[in-house]
């Protein structure tokens, strides 16, 4: 199967600092890959590397056989990459549809163009949005009313705007309950299998990471030490070393194969 993405040498430092040091690999249309690491492992540099927020120093970034790197994260948004972020945000005024809509408007090029009534625009197209993330009965309420995990959800919508073939997803369930963390990743797994999305998301919580990714790649001190199955990287032992003393690994192991 020929990879949607391919990652190969991807460098960047910071002064005398190398953040990121030689980083491949491949990502599959439909896969789930998880990128984790302790803190200052490059995962955060290597990420926005991929999403043109960084410019590499060396590297390449391939996406369906076009390469992407150091390209502006706007661009990058018009090929088809999708990105939700840490700290979920949305227009609190506006109802739940309208941001969905103004997503949609700059998808089709219309976001600072003069239109009668921007209201009406793409709206069937965001209500379907919707009713894929499971929030089509809200479509008309303001934001500013949905708990946490709704803009969550919302800002999932809005990351499917643009039909993405890749969706980057930086720390998806930060600030989430378990039960809130798990919905929402079994919908997202949901929804990229359904449409052949590629995911390749950042999390700290390793229940979800071992629970949800078909595989998980680790970053140590700007170096990729281990890739591959959940199962495989529980029983690393270089991983295991990296995360030795908080006992995290292989607790989120073991909670992932209980599911």
């Amino acid at each position: 199967m020929s990879a949607l993405l391919q990652v190969r040498g991807l460098r960047k430092a910071f002064g005398g600092v190398q953040a990121v040091e030689g980083v491949s690999f491949d990502l599959a249309a439909g896969e789930l890959l998880a990128m984790i690491g302790p803190n200052g492992a490059g995962k955060s540099t290597c990420f926005n590397m991929i999403n043109g927020q960084l410019a590499p120093d060396a590297g390449s970034v391939v996406l369906a056989g076009r390469e992407i790197a150091g390209r502006p994260p706007r661009e990058i948004w018009r090929l088809g990459v999708g990105r939700t972020f840490q700290v979920a945000a949305t227009y609190a005024s506006m109802t739940v549809a309208e941001n969905v809509q103004m997503a949609l408007l700059s998808h089709h090029g219309k976001l600072f163009r003069l239109w009668p009534r921007a209201a009406s625009l793409h709206r069937d197209e965001a209500l379907e949005l919707l009713a894929a993330v499971g929030l089509r009965d809200r479509a008309d309420e303001p934001c500013s009313t949905l708990a946490y995990g709704d803009i969550k959800t919302v800002e999932l919508a809005i990351a499917l705007a643009n039909q993405p073939s890749l969706l980057l997803m930086d720390e998806p369930t930060a600030g989430m309950a378990p039960q809130e963390r798990n919905a929402l990743m079994q919908l997202t797994r949901r929804l990229v299998k359904e449409r052949g999305i590629g995911v390749l998301f950042t999390e700290h919580s390793m229940d979800v990471v071992f629970a949800h990714a078909d595989r998980i790649m680790v970053l140590a001190r700007g170096h990729l030490i281990a890739q591959g199955a959940p199962e495989a990287i529980r029983d690393d032992a270089q991983v295991r070393e990296v995360y030795f003393g908080s006992g995290r690994l292989v607790k989120a192991a073991r909670a992932g194969d209980a599911r």
